[in-house]
């Protein structure tokens, strides 16, 4: 094969933890009689709540075929670059195993929203009944604990927004030692790692739900309200992020490689069902690629991580692992086609049209804040019902027969 696919999750293989009925009978023209895949697949998801592994074992059980976790690229996954942080005590938010996330990942001193608010129970005052009820002496002792946070970084939304948007606040507007009082002086504040920027995602219910994207849109604005300031970000993962795509296409080249396929990678199918984050994505990293044909290979390091126009800005080469830019200093794919699939958040009879042209530009732009929103870029290369069509369109477009 010289093409390779790019699966997200929610809304096109599940919804919830239903499979899509097609899901199933996609994934049985992409393996052999020996459970073996025919093209690269790898599943690219803006979920950030478990280990690679676990994922893996759900999409096995789910989809009927073996996948393993080296098929699997979670939002956080390019946090392992970012080892200048890693030695560090930093402050993550999210659910799930958020401890043994983060150490996977390389972090050797994550504290917890929860944690934090155990050291520090004073902070936690919205719901009454959580407010502690402690002796004076007692919360003045738990002060004593030294605690310095050196970054804040988001894997995905929490429980209780509440708690996190106070704590996440507290820490930015103290440098790191939540507790103190507020400082109007410590701007730019401490780094801020954001993995998923998904406004929206869709679950079993008849409409999308709040994503980590709308967490980030009030922790934005908390902030702003409070400071006059905007909140800045060392990194933004995830899609549509381009490094995340580019992290993609390197795992695609390895199961090739793994593979014995001699034929190059030219084309990758981004399969998903979200116009600014799938669609969005897809069609920014199909530019980069073919600025990157006119120009030349550019390096990792003149990317910006955030893609189109955001401030936020890779590490520095002594931040990152020498084997890490090596892999992915350069994008060897041709091109990145957008296939978007009608059985999640987008609905061909929602009120945003593609086939008016500038009914799209009108509609509210639900990407993140600091990717310039480019009409272009929400516009599918194909629209399919859902991924058993989608298979067979690319099937057909390749001209590969299983």
């Amino acid at each position: 094969p010289s093409f390779g696919f790019l699966f997200d999750i929610d809304g096109v293989l599940v919804r919830g933890k239903t499979p899509i009925p097609a899901a199933r009978t996609a994934f049985q023209k992409l393996v052999n009689s020996q459970g073996q895949f025919l093209v690269p697949v790898v599943f690219v998801t803006n979920a950030g709540n478990c280990l690679r592994q676990k994922k893996a074992d759900q999409l096995s059980h789910l989809l009927g075929v073996p996948i393993s976790q080296d098929q699997v690229m979670m939002s956080h996954s390019p946090l392992r670059m970012f080892k200048r942080y890693h030695e560090k005590c930093v402050l993550v938010s999210g659910q799930g195993p958020l401890l043994d996330i983060a150490q996977d990942l390389g972090f050797c001193q994550p504290i917890t929203i929860d944690t934090l608010r155990e050291k520090r129970p004073l902070l936690d005052a919205v719901d009454h009944d959580r407010r502690p009820k402690v002796l004076r002496f007692s919360v003045n002792n738990s002060m004593t604990v030294v605690l310095i946070l050196t970054a804040v970084v988001l894997f995905g939304e929490p429980v209780r927004w509440e708690t996190s948007l106070q704590l996440i606040i507290d820490v930015l507007l103290t440098s790191g030692y939540p507790g103190n009082p507020y400082e109007q002086e410590n701007y730019p504040h401490i780094p801020v790692l954001a993995c998923n920027m998904d406004l929206m995602w869709v679950a079993e219910a008849q409409s999308p739900r709040f994503g980590h994207g709308t967490f980030m849109v009030c922790l934005e604005n908390i902030y702003k309200k409070i400071t006059g300031k905007d909140l800045k970000y060392e990194a933004l993962m995830g899609k549509p992020s381009r490094l995340t795509y580019q992290y993609a296409e390197h795992l695609i080249r390895a199961q090739a490689l793994q593979r014995s396929w001699e034929q190059p990678i030219q084309t990758l199918y981004a399969v998903g069902d979200n116009l600014m984050t799938d669609v969005y994505g897809a069609n920014l990293y199909n530019r980069y690629l073919q600025e990157s044909s006119r120009t030349g290979p550019k390096s990792l390091l003149q990317a910006k991580l955030s893609g189109a126009g955001g401030p936020a800005t890779l590490p520095q080469p002594h931040e990152i692992g020498v084997g890490w830019e090596n892999e992915l200093a350069a994008a060897a794919a041709a091109r990145c086609r957008s296939v978007l699939v009608c059985t999640g958040v987008y609905s061909p009879h929602g009120e945003v049209s593609l086939d008016g042209g500038d009914s799209v530009t009108q509609s509210a732009f639900h990407g993140h804040r600091d990717f310039g929103f480019d009409p272009g870029l929400v516009e599918p290369d194909h629209i399919v019902p859902d991924v058993d069509a989608a298979v067979d369109l690319v099937f057909q477009l390749e001209n590969f027969a299983p």
